[in-house]
Order: C-alpha cells, then structure tokens, then sequence
C-alpha cells in the first residue's frame, strides 16, 4: 500500500498569475529568490509533486511545501520577502532592481 504523506494544497492559477509568475521566473531583474518561487509554483500548478518538483529545481521538498502553501494562502504577495526584525532599510526596492 502507497503512502499517501501529508495531502498538498490544491494550486490552481489565473491566467493572470501564471503570466505574472512567468515572467518573475525569467526576468532579469527579478530577484534569485522570488525567481525560484515563481518556477517552484508553475511547477506544482502543472501537477507535479512536491518530492518532484524539490529534484527537478535542486531544493527540499520541504521548500516547495513552504511556498505552494503561502501562494495557496496568500497569492502572488505570499511569493515576496516578509519584513525582517533589525533596523529599516536604507534604500527601496526599485533601487534595488536598479543596481
């Protein structure tokens, strides 16, 4: 008998979200990070596992659980940085992009 794990959330995208999640994966200027998100939830909206998308991407399957939870959850804006505790940031996120 298979075993079953721990049942994935059901990822079902708009069209708008997987042009948005499509061009976050392939845009230059898009962080390493939020790129990795992004193909992480293409992924697993064509149905793959988690366990297959962990190997085909060289992460944990822990990782894609993480962010096809949040993107279930919260969307698009589950997909960036959440604020970190310390001082405020110095220069913005367009500044960023800029460099």
């Amino acid at each position: 008998m298979p075993r079953t794990g721990r049942p994935k959330a059901e990822l079902v995208l708009s069209d708008v979200e997987r042009q948005t999640l499509m061009s976050w994966s392939r845009r230059a200027k898009t962080g390493q990070a939020l790129a990795l998100r992004a193909r992480i939830v293409l992924a697993c909206a064509e149905g793959a596992t988690n366990k297959d998308v962990a190997a085909r991407l060289g992460v944990w399957p822990q990782t894609v659980n993480k962010w096809r939870a949040r993107f279930v959850r919260d969307r698009l804006e589950g997909l960036s940085d959440e604020p970190r505790p310390g001082a405020t940031r110095k220069i913005t996120d367009e500044q960023v992009e800029a460099v």
